[in-house]
């Protein structure tokens, strides 16, 4: 993983994030998050993918649905946050992936990995967001 600050601005900033072949998608941004610190952000990201295991909320079991992609995928749209959940850092992503024959699948973004290349725009704003567990659902929820 390469990083690169490229703006600062009062209370805010922006980095360029590239992930290299083989790394996983959410472990890096959890390290990128531990190492600066974050405690909000919001981030976009293209790139491909050699394989990702997305997720459906299935609202009916109050848990998630996971979604295997096997195989190479275009990354078309990666967008997601970093909040902090019991004082730590805490990923939320969803993409949309396209695969060969020009379909598409998306959903919440479990595990990924990376190939040829992820290219991902991370915005930190200055103010923390906390998550709380949700009671009726069991999930972390951004408390405002």
């Amino acid at each position: 993983m390469k990083t690169e600050q490229i703006s600062v601005q009062p209370g805010k900033q922006t980095f360029a994030v590239v992930l290299a072949k083989g790394d996983e998608v959410i472990a890096r941004l959890l390290d990128f998050a531990r190492e600066r610190q974050l405690s909000a952000a919001y981030f976009t990201g293209i790139g491909g993918w050699s394989d990702a295991t997305l997720a459906y909320f299935d609202r009916a079991n109050m848990d998630y649905k996971h979604l295997p992609v096997p195989g190479q995928v275009e990354v078309l749209s990666l967008l997601g946050n970093i909040t902090l959940a019991d004082g730590q850092p805490k990923v939320h992503a969803h993409a949309v992936v396209g695969l060969p024959d020009g379909s598409t699948r998306g959903g919440h973004v479990l595990e990924a990995h990376v190939w040829p290349t992820l290219e991902i725009f991370l915005v930190e704003s200055g103010e923390p967001l906390h998550r709380a567990r949700d009671p009726e659902t069991g999930l972390d929820v951004i408390h405002l």
